[in-house]
């Protein structure tokens, strides 16, 4: 069985945003799609739903982004209190 960043994707209510993706790109999706209802036994009926997800966990986890986030957040709550 493959070990995929993904689990199975929560149902939330989304942000509509639009997006054009390369053509390679989205057959990844698709077949990431698939690998992924073979493992959950979950099945996914749009690729594109699997975007959210994945820039999430990417977000989530960029040491470098989450560092800096932080020390944004530090900053602006220390303008806040001045």
């Amino acid at each position: 069985m493959t070990k995929l960043k993904l689990g199975a994707i929560a149902d939330d209510k989304p942000v509509k945003v639009t997006v054009e993706l390369p053509a390679p790109v989205h057959r990844d999706l698709v077949a990431y799609g698939e690998v992924l209802a073979r493992e959950t036994g979950r099945p996914v009926a749009d690729p594109a739903k699997l975007i959210a997800p994945m820039v999430q966990r990417f977000i989530t986890t960029d040491r470098a982004f989450v560092k800096a986030k932080r020390a944004l957040l530090a900053s602006k709550s220390n303008l806040g209190s001045e």
